[in-house]
């Protein structure tokens, strides 16, 4: 089987949107992957060495944040976030969807903002040349990050996640 059926046969998106989500989450699984490689040499150095891997917590708190910030997106164009619906049994389908392009609309307009004022607290972190306690990795990067990745999952709920809510039942 070639990649790309693969790829058709394993994801549900479409277009550009469908290598987006899987460049994401091969991001997100190497990032995993190399968190466990990274507890399993400390485990074993602390145990067995009596010398475990200098700045083990600063790699795992930058990576755990590339995980969960990769991932973002792919959960929000999906719908997988948590959904109460208590009252869609009493409410029409119509007013469902708008209830629906409102939630969109506010979620992605606060992750706009959120990331607006993150990324000013990249810079500022950059420009004070702060970085992390025992590597010396700079932080306004992984807080560049965060903030980019938010500003796509904005973007993300926004045209892809409304395209779906309109759309899902004319699939």
């Amino acid at each position: 089987m070639a990649f790309s059926a693969w790829l058709t046969a394993h994801y549900e998106e479409k277009g550009p949107v469908k290598w987006l989500a899987f460049s994401l989450e091969l991001v997100a699984a190497v990032t995993l992957f190399l968190l466990m490689l990274l507890t399993c040499a400390d485990v074993i150095g602390r145990y067995f060495f009596d010398n475990s891997v200098d700045g083990t917590t600063e790699l795992t708190e930058i990576g755990i944040a590339i995980l969960i910030f990769a991932e973002m997106p792919v959960i929000t164009w999906r719908g997988g976030h948590v959904v109460v619906d208590v009252l869609d049994r009493m409410l029409g389908s119509t007013m469902l969807k708008v209830l629906g392009l409102l939630s969109a609309f506010l979620i992605s307009t606060s992750l706009y903002f959120l990331a607006v004022r993150i990324y000013e607290l990249a810079e500022r972190s950059l420009r004070r040349e702060e970085v992390t306690e025992y590597l010396l990795i700079p932080v306004g990067l992984v807080v560049q990050y965060i903030a980019v990745m938010s500003w796509i999952t904005a973007g993300a709920m926004i045209t892809y996640g409304v395209y779906r809510l309109l759309f899902a039942s004319d699939d």
